[in-house]
């Protein structure tokens, strides 16, 4: 028969009494604060195991003031390029101690909003986000972050007026590239697709922010320039969020009086809808419309045709972004801030103007 004792999880108590301590230095050598000998910490560490001790997380987060519990918030868990960065993220975490809060915003600075929110009431240790936004009046959340005394760092996008570290890749002179190899092969029509969010038609005058996509656009638009040509505004469209969007914006395009001859992918969602579309359209790459997408996954080498891409150590951002933040959380030096540079990978889905 089952007794009440039985089912118990053992406690502070119960691990001291093992280990032959006070329950004051088992409380110490478990939660790791104050000091206690190397021969205590060892016959504690040892009696935890043996009676599967777990700490409770909320009490040793109100004595030491952490909870070792970093929040990460990223636009949109389904796409793979925020699954290889929370990779590299978690992998540090890990063997440092951490654990992470996932959520997902949707894009939508409500929904990020909410989840900065729920991660400060869980009292995690500080937060990675990929902001939704890079305007300085839709992130007082984030502002809040720091006025609560907690780490914040962002990831692929850095915010007007924020004074955080910003982990993303330098994308200006890989966009120059990939758009001159259009150039070079004949395109003068090069549309560029991208999920970031505006209210209005995208105009050249338009300030796009500390984003990913400013930096392309403007290394598109200075190739163009360079070779004495201009980017049509109406080719660079944006709030491609969703298939039903990209689907009515490939509709659009190829409806132009000049449709576009090559399409720029701003990332691994769009390039499928992309690809799917054209595909039920009976348009193939590159014989009728060449194609670059950025990010470099498994997949894009094993479609017909495999895809020029834009490849950028993802992975590794994601890891020096966790490794940053608890650097700052411990407050230690985290070292100079690293440069993580893109690169074109040229395979068979561009070719020339036909």
């Amino acid at each position: 028969m089952t007794t009440k004792n039985q089912l118990r999880s053992p406690t502070v108590a119960d691990v001291a009494q093992l280990a032959g301590v006070s329950k004051a230095q088992a409380a110490r050598a478990l939660g790791r604060y104050g000091s206690v000998s190397e021969e205590v910490q060892t016959r504690v560490t040892h009696a935890a195991e043996t009676l599967g001790y777990r700490p409770n997380e909320l009490a040793r987060s109100m004595n030491t003031g952490r909870s070792n519990t970093i929040g990460v918030i990223v636009g949109d868990i389904e796409n793979p390029h925020f699954g290889l960065a929370l990779r590299g993220m978690a992998d540090v975490a890990r063997q440092a101690g951490f654990h992470l809060l996932l959520s997902n915003s949707d894009e939508t600075v409500e929904e990020e909003r909410e989840a900065v929110r729920v991660m400060l009431d869980k009292r995690v240790d500080g937060i990675i986000v990929a902001p939704c936004s890079s305007l300085a009046r839709d992130n007082d959340h984030l502002k809040q972050v720091l006025a609560e005394g907690r780490a914040l760092m962002t990831f692929d996008r850095a915010v007007e007026g924020l004074e955080v570290e910003t982990i993303q890749a330098n994308f200006l002179a890989v966009a120059k590239d990939a758009t001159r190899l259009l150039l070079n092969a004949g395109h003068r029509r090069i549309a560029y697709l991208s999920s970031m969010r505006i209210a209005t038609p995208y105009s050249h005058s338009m300030a796009l922010g500390p984003t990913p996509v400013a930096q392309r656009v403007k290394g598109m638009i200075d190739a163009h320039q360079a070779a004495g040509i201009t980017l049509d505004p109406a080719l660079v469209r944006l709030n491609a969020i969703n298939d039903e969007n990209i689907k009515q914006i490939l509709t659009e395009l190829l409806m132009l009086p000049e449709p576009p001859t090559a399409l720029i992918a701003s990332d691994n969602l769009i390039a499928m809808g992309l690809l799917r579309e054209l595909a039920k359209r009976g348009l193939r790459v590159p014989e009728d419309i060449s194609f670059v997408m950025y990010d470099n996954f498994p997949w894009t080498e094993l479609v017909a045709p495999p895809l020029t891409v834009v490849a950028q150590p993802v992975y590794e951002m994601g890891r020096e972004a966790a490794r940053r933040l608890i650097c700052h959380i411990r407050q230690q030096p985290a070292g100079a801030l690293p440069e993580f540079d893109s690169w074109l990978v040229v395979r068979e889905s561009t070719g020339e103007m036909r």
